[in-house]
């Protein structure tokens, strides 16, 4: 596909504590979270003035999914405006807790697990073509999936019968199928639900639920961008790729997971063995050789030059990734409070470091932290993010939903809205469809915004 549609779905865990001890459970702060949201005259489900979906997720967990994004650099920009949204919603929040009296401050974390062993995920979406064929995600793509977590990666202190130690990923130990309808009771690589929120006939979402939540900018250009480079290869007739199918996806996740060398062998279904480095290097080969002879987008050729580096680093001097991927920032930041304090990563000073890492509010986390001072790379500006909290994409359908839902809230007009549908919810019950992701502009919602 010369143009492609991308969307993060990004869920986040929720603690409400007073002195290091809970305060609220999960549901209750969800509850004071939401207040605000139900307070528009809305469901805890609803879409933003942005494009995006803000819901409440099983489990108490508050989810943003960006708006459809034809850009990568908007997939970054809207997921940090995803993070600006829900903390905004603590702030209020923690408001409502002093007015009622209640001590205790809310966090909200972008990892993918709790301290009960629970995961929560952050799913990425790309559009593809109906024709095309899916066994080449059997053979390259998930392949691919696996190993890429050496790059997109966010780190995290795993308990182990041996005791402590750090693996590259947060939902890699919680990953049981390679393809699957299921999401939770038994969590695929890539879910197979035929739900495109476009024309069915043309179009399938490839949903994507193996990958980690990123707070870093670079890992999330970079995990998106690489997968966009393999996938416009799979798609390009004539153009092959040697087959790189595994012999046990799940095995080889959790042992890619748990090398932070990058080079433990794993086993293909051919019997042969290769490193996450060597089928990662393997398929930016094949990218550059792609780039020569049919050419990429500028966004693919940054990610192109980006996959490039952090492999040739990985290979040679991984610890100079900790300014652009999380699970070596977060490494480095272990290894620096062990050689100061003496910690192991048994203690729990250490879990505190691998839990705050992800907190989003901007004045507590550490991850913002290395990002104020500089030391992590940027990409998207804070005024990039402040105008993608409420204002959609302008170039896909997400731009006819934003003026839609500007329009219904400043005339006060009641209406219902979901990926494809905007109604009017009066006795005409006025409907338009938008099935086309790509098309920002449409005379029948001019119509139906002219009517209310």
């Amino acid at each position: 596909m010369d143009r492609r549609i991308f969307g993060l779905e990004t869920e986040y865990g929720i603690t409400c504590t007073l002195r290091g001890q809970r305060r609220l459970t999960p549901d209750e702060t969800a509850r004071y979270l939401f207040r605000s949201v139900v307070a528009w005259g809305r469901s805890s489900n609803v879409f933003l003035e942005n494009g995006g979906r803000l819901y409440l997720d099983v489990g108490s967990h508050p989810e943003f999914a960006s708006p459809e994004c034809d850009s990568i650099w908007d997939v970054v920009r809207y997921d940090r405006a995803g993070d600006q949204i829900i903390y905004d919603l603590v702030v209020n929040a923690e408001a409502r807790l002093r007015d009622e009296g209640i001590r205790g401050n809310i966090s909200i974390f972008k990892n993918n697990t709790d301290s009960a062993g629970n995961s929560y995920g952050c799913h990425e979406n790309f559009l593809v073509a109906r024709a095309e064929e899916s066994n080449d995600y059997l053979d390259v793509f998930i392949p691919f999936l696996v190993t890429r977590q050496i790059f997109a990666g966010a780190g995290k202190i795993l308990s182990t019968s041996r005791g402590q130690s750090f693996s590259l990923s947060q939902r890699a130990e919680h990953i049981w199928e390679d393809v699957s309808s299921a999401t939770t009771r038994s969590r695929p690589i890539i879910n197979t639900r035929d739900e495109p929120h476009a024309d069915a006939e043309m179009y399938r979402r490839l949903h994507v639920i193996v990958g980690d939540s990123n707070m870093s900018q670079y890992a999330t250009f970079l995990k998106v961008g690489s997968a966009a480079c393999v996938l416009k290869m799979l798609e390009t007739p004539g153009f092959t790729l040697r087959d790189l199918t595994l012999e046990n996806p799940i095995r080889a996740i959790r042992e890619v997971s748990s090398d932070i060398t990058c080079r433990h062998p794993i086993r293909l279904a051919n019997g042969k063995e290769m490193s996450a480095l060597d089928i990662q290097k393997y398929l930016l080969s094949r990218a550059l050789d792609y780039r020569d002879e049919h050419g990429f987008g500028d966004e693919e050729n940054q990610a192109l030059s980006m996959w490039e580096e952090s492999l040739q680093l990985l290979e040679h001097n991984p610890m100079a990734l900790s300014d652009r991927l999380d699970w070596v920032a977060k490494l480095h930041l272990l290894r620096r409070y062990e050689d100061r304090h003496g910690k192991t990563l048994s203690s729990p000073e250490a879990q505190m470091i691998d839990l705050q890492y992800h907190d989003i509010n901007p004045h507590r986390g550490l991850f913002f932290s290395l990002e104020n001072n500089g030391i992590m790379r940027t990409f998207v500006s804070k005024e990039d993010v402040d105008l993608a909290t409420h204002s959609a994409p302008r170039t896909t359908r997400a731009h006819l939903r934003g003026r839609f839902i500007t329009a219904a809230k400043e005339k006060q007009r009641e209406y219902t809205v979901d990926w494809v549908h905007l109604k009017i919810n009066d006795q005409s019950q006025r409907t338009v469809v938008c099935n086309d992701p790509f098309k920002y502009q449409d005379e029948r919602v001019d119509q139906l915004i002219d009517a209310m």
